[in-house]
């Protein structure tokens, strides 16, 4: 099997399964008790917060989550009163929960975006005003690649009165976090660590409200006991991508080279070119039937879109929000790659997509 979707989730690095293994065989106390077994497991959370948040800004608290959804729900729903503003192209974790709020009574804006998928600065400024609570906007589209401007868009926010939610999914560990976040949303199965956790940065100085309540353990005071293996895996997958960012960095963009040289002709980029983040490829061919693509090549693993919207019977939100018709949507796929993606397996890949592909105008 040919791998080629890294925004769905990525491959367990090694070093992370090792890290975590000693949890879950023999080591299995319980981090919030007080007696030695405990102090241990808890230390090891400790080790590991602090590695998930070196990689964030300064001035700063983590609170380990569920993952990143609970996360984005959490810095949604926890913020002050007043209105929501936020993106087109925004994952369903947000889009679904402003939403909810919505039909409570939420004053909720979603802004449209350019045809290269990014926000237009003034139609923010002209939205982002006095009785805002919060803007929530994602750094790296997860379908995509699109890296939005968050600093000039938290500088907004801020003016405004209003807090700023980074759901940084899909840009932490790869690309550098701006500061100016008040809340950013992160997630460990994106960067090779395990799924089921991820975690929500809470700024010195900002208060929201639990999303779930019982024994507080966190100090933010989110409830629910943690594990001490995923803690553990999160943060080995953190220390990896601090030591090893500027190789995969390197990596990624050969592949991105080689992948865009390769293609052949008909294929369009969905997406801007120049602000995306490159271990994310979105295209489209006019007429593609994307199912049969996919049902010939079960032995490469790629998307027709987000995994989270899979089996909806959708298409994209956010390739129609930068302007593609529906029957454009429905001939995209996302191609997705990193660390452990070599040159070899992506040209075989990518010929045989293209073969395929071809076949099918062939045929038609």
């Amino acid at each position: 099997m040919i791998y080629l979707d890294y925004q769905a989730t990525t491959p367990l690095a090694p070093e992370v399964l090792a890290a975590m293994l000693p949890w879950l065989q023999n080591q299995h106390a319980n981090p919030h008790s007080a007696h030695a077994p405990g102090r241990a497991a808890k230390a090891a959370v400790e080790v590991a917060r602090e590695s998930v948040a070196a990689l964030l800004p300064a001035g700063g608290s983590l609170s380990f989550t569920s993952g990143a959804t609970e996360a984005i729900n959490w810095a949604i729903k926890g913020a002050p009163a007043g209105g929501i503003v936020t993106l087109a192209t925004e994952h369903a974790a947000t889009l679904d929960t402003a939403e909810a709020l919505a039909r409570a009574g939420r004053a909720v804006t979603v802004l449209p975006v350019k045809a290269g998928g990014l926000v237009d600065l003034d139609a923010a400024r002209a939205a982002i005003v006095p009785g805002t609570a919060l803007v929530a906007v994602m750094l790296v589209n997860n379908e995509i690649g699109v890296i939005q401007p968050i600093a000039e868009l938290a500088a907004i926010a801020h003016e405004a009165g209003a807090l700023f939610l980074c759901d940084a999914v899909q840009g932490y560990g790869r690309v550098a976090i701006p500061n100016g976040c008040d809340l950013i949303a992160i997630s460990a199965h994106k960067i090779h660590g395990p799924k089921g956790i991820g975690a929500l940065w809470i700024r010195d100085g900002v208060a929201i409200e639990p999303l779930l309540h019982g024994g507080g353990q966190e100090a933010s005071g989110r409830s629910g006991t943690l594990s001490p293996a995923l803690c553990a895996g999160f943060g080995a997958a953190a220390r990896l991508a601090a030591d090893y960012g500027d190789d995969d960095a390197a990596h990624v963009a050969g592949l991105w080279s080689l992948t865009s040289e390769r293609l052949g002709d008909g294929w369009n980029i969905n997406g801007s070119i120049e602000q995306r983040y490159h271990g994310n490829l979105n295209i489209r061919r006019d007429g593609l039937d994307v199912n049969r693509l996919m049902s010939e090549l079960r032995d490469i693993a790629f998307s027709a879109g987000s995994a989270c919207a899979s089996g909806s019977g959708r298409s994209s939100h956010v390739l129609r929000a930068i302007g593609l018709s529906e029957a454009q949507a429905r001939s995209s796929i996302r191609l997705g790659f990193g660390r452990y993606t070599t040159e070899e397996e992506l040209v075989i890949a990518i010929d045989r997509i293209n073969a395929a592909a071809a076949a099918q105008r062939i045929a038609a």
